[in-house]
């Protein structure tokens, strides 16, 4: 038998991960609420992966809370994420996501593009999600990863804080909002500029966010998630001195 694929957070994201793993022979060992991760450890010391699925909002906490003996197996795939991140909680290397699928109680997963990975279980993943009819791409440099998080935040925060405005579709807001959205998706590149100290080629991103919204354009805007997006990106950049007054004058109208 494979080794198995720890899943900490089985939510619907981990779910089509772990239908995958499974296809591919792994067992697949939750870490649901209220369990001791430590205990899990002692009992799964050497999975093959450690997937760690929760949503952001939760991942800090989470990451404090990693056994030793999984910190070298690890696979990120949250909104939002940056090197920062796992950087912070002393991590060194672990497998990342750019998750381009979205996934609803109820119905199977709808790719929008290819997901880009990056990491020593890199493949490994991308197998996964081949075995499931999904589509990824194995990246070759954390450089070029930084980029595809880059991206998607910018599609993620510039979908869902223009939606506070406008609502509506991706599509809706690229045929009619465009000036906007491009503003817009430029204080978002700002912002991450910010946070990782690299330098962004805003032109070659606003191109690629331009065929993410067109990708699906029957999208929603604005998730659940928007005004929790919105509250976090001012409160990054308050620490950072930045202004961004287009998305400051977006917060002020939801007050």
């Amino acid at each position: 038998m494979k080794p198995a694929v720890v899943l900490w957070g089985v939510g619907e994201i981990g779910g089509v991960l772990a239908r995958g793993f499974l296809r591919l022979g792994h067992p697949v060992v939750p870490v649901n609420r209220g369990d001791d991760p430590e205990r899990v450890a002692q009992a799964q010391p050497a999975p093959a992966l450690v997937v760690i699925a929760v949503g952001e909002a939760a991942l800090p906490t989470v990451l404090r809370q990693i056994p030793e003996v999984w910190k070298d197996r690890l696979l990120l795939l949250q909104n939002e994420l940056l090197p920062m991140h796992w950087q912070q909680a002393g991590l060194e290397q672990p497998t990342v996501i750019s998750v381009w699928f979205e996934k609803k109680p109820g119905k199977g997963p709808l790719p929008l593009l290819p997901s880009p990975v990056f990491g020593p279980n890199a493949q490994r993943v991308a197998d996964a999600l081949s075995a499931v009819g999904l589509e990824a791409r194995v990246l070759d440099s954390e450089q070029v990863l930084l980029q595809e998080l880059v991206l998607k935040n910018l599609y993620i925060l510039t979908t869902n804080i223009g939606g506070l405005r406008y609502g509506g579709t991706t599509g809706a807001c690229w045929e009619n909002h465009r000036d906007f959205a491009r503003a817009l998706a430029g204080e978002i590149l700002q912002l991450q500029a910010a946070l990782t100290g690299a330098a962004l080629d805003e032109a070659v991103l606003l191109e690629k966010m331009g065929q993410a919204f067109l990708a699906d354009p029957d999208h929603a805007c604005m998730g659940r998630s928007a005004p929790a997006r919105l509250q976090r990106a001012l409160e990054q950049a308050d620490a950072l001195g930045l202004d961004l007054p287009l998305t400051r004058e977006i917060a002020r109208t939801q007050g």
